[in-house]
């Protein structure tokens, strides 16, 4: 793979060792070795970087909201809107069958690589380049954050807007299952009764699937 220079300068970082971005770049769909691994990685270092910075802007919210913040900043929504971002999706290796369902632009897979990206930086360049690179993808993110508005995730908000609008709640429906057992990617739909409305999600879990699929239908419904 060629270096992506403009990945790197969207990134705000250039690897030393161009190895570890083209592996944080490789689906396990495309072949070994891939990014597993560092997605696991960059996950634990997204974690860290992001708790801290919450913790020095808001210094008078409580653990329960700083957790939400997290939570909200981490999933695989905001993940894979970053990654679009810096067009994350054109610098990846994926297998003959994900490049036929556009398997580049599913946010799963867009999440999983962002965090991969962190989890190859901080291998090349250590903490302090891995911290700087988050806060530099995060910056307009973390700039908009309101510490008054509790961070709710999509289920938790699509169950309420359907509440207060006295409708059914929705039911979720796996529909597929891909790869092996322990690697399985959920394809789930979120069905409201009475309304004629669904949306589709997928994710490395069901719940994230679930999760995408609320989003999805929030969407739909103009929220």
């Amino acid at each position: 793979m060629d270096r992506p220079a403009t990945l790197e300068s969207r990134l705000g970082y250039r690897f030393r060792n161009a190895a570890l971005l083209d592996q944080a770049l490789t689906h396990r769909s495309y072949g070994s070795p891939h990014n597993e691994r560092l997605e696991f990685l960059g996950d634990g270092v997204l974690d860290c970087v992001i708790a801290e910075a919450l913790y020095r802007r808001f210094p008078s919210l409580s653990e329960g909201k700083l957790t939400r913040l997290r939570a909200d900043l981490v999933r695989e929504e905001a993940l894979s809107t970053l990654a679009r971002g810096l067009d994350l999706g054109g610098h990846l290796r994926l297998g003959e069958g994900e490049l036929a369902s556009v398997g580049g632009a599913r946010p799963s897979i867009l999440a999983d690589a962002m965090e991969a990206v962190f989890g190859a930086i901080l291998l090349d360049g250590g903490y302090d380049a891995a911290r700087k690179a988050v806060l530099n993808i995060y910056g307009g993110a973390l700039a908009e954050l309101d510490p008054a508005r509790t961070a709710k995730d999509p289920k938790t908000r699509l169950q309420e807007y359907l509440q207060g609008a006295h409708r059914p709640l929705p039911e979720y429906r796996v529909t597929a299952t891909h790869g092996a057992a322990h690697l399985q990617t959920f394809e789930v739909e979120c069905i409201v009764a009475g309304l004629g409305l669904r949306a589709t999600g997928s994710g490395t879990s069901r719940q994230r699937a679930e999760q995408q699929a609320a989003e999805a239908l929030l969407r739909g419904l103009g929220q």
